[in-house]
């Protein structure tokens, strides 16, 4: 049986960029908060430690706002990724997309109009990551991230964390109980654009794997859609493993019409961080 940890607040000093503060490192350190010194620190001291100190805490309704303010923007973020970038992890379109080209030619026996073709294909590709993840997002805004007290704080063996710096939330992140399975899935995490590279999103993962541990789990898992690479290097360094993938994924909102499957593509990655034996 799993039970929700206690209240805390977890203290990580940022002293790395996200790509330095890899696991194990002495460059980063995650700290329980503590009673204060008895020596006090003069204004300045104090101001410097709060500059380069996030506060990890567990959800509270007044966070609302900010977080799903944080995760819309982590989501819109992804089409162009998605359009545009995601295409050179997909061969098969690429050649497609030559070929439709090519038949352009053929067809018209228009340069301009051949020329015209691969920004066509590109437009169409925008507008259709656009239409799905939006889709997305108004699945996702009107389920959990509608209501996360009552999907994330309430039930046992789930839980939702935001990160303070300077008094305001910068990333969040969600844990989700699968109990059939003896697993911790870890959802939603997103830090805000303007607080990327200070080693938050590592620190939101850490925390997951903690009360993973703290509520004997046998592992956390993960599903992403991200391009960028950086994401995945991030999952890597908390010591997840991929454990699979799929060209076929979908999303929810998706209507799977001929168009959408033509210039809609997505890579589902799976990852799999085992705590301890069964």
């Amino acid at each position: 049986m799993h039970c929700s940890s206690p209240k805390m607040v977890c203290e990580t000093k940022i002293v790395a960029d996200e790509h330095d503060a890899i696991h194990g490192t002495k460059k980063e350190s995650i700290l329980w908060s503590s009673p204060p010194s008895s020596t006090p620190l003069n204004p300045a001291e104090a101001k410097d430690v709060r500059k380069d100190v996030v506060f990890i805490r567990e959800f509270e309704r007044g966070d609302q706002e900010e977080v799903r303010r944080i995760f819309y923007e982590g989501i819109m973020e992804r089409i162009p990724n998605t359009a545009f970038r995601g295409l050179w992890q997909q061969p098969k379109t690429q050649f497609l997309y030559v070929l439709l080209t090519i038949m352009c030619f053929y067809m018209t026996k228009s340069l301009t109009l051949t020329c015209c073709a691969p920004l066509i294909l590109m437009g169409a590709r925008y507008y259709y990551s656009r239409k799905v993840i939006q889709n997305y997002l108004d699945c996702a805004l009107h389920t959990d991230m509608a209501d996360i007290d009552a999907y994330y704080m309430k039930p046992t063996g789930s839980c939702f964390w935001v990160a303070v710096l300077d008094g305001r939330v910068v990333g969040i992140v969600a844990a989700q109980g699968h109990e059939d399975e003896n697993m911790v899935e870890l959802r939603r995490m997103s830090v805000d654009s303007r607080y990327r590279g200070k080693g938050i999103a590592k620190a939101l993962g850490r925390r997951v794997l903690e009360y993973a541990m703290r509520n004997n789990y046998a592992g956390v898992v993960l599903g992403t859609t991200a391009v960028k690479l950086a994401a995945h290097k991030l999952y890597e360094s908390l010591g997840f493993r991929r454990t699979g993938q799929s060209e076929d994924y979908r999303l929810p909102g998706m209507s799977r019409s001929p168009l959408e499957r033509l210039f809609f593509q997505i890579r589902h990655t799976r990852y799999r961080l085992q705590l301890r034996e069964e």
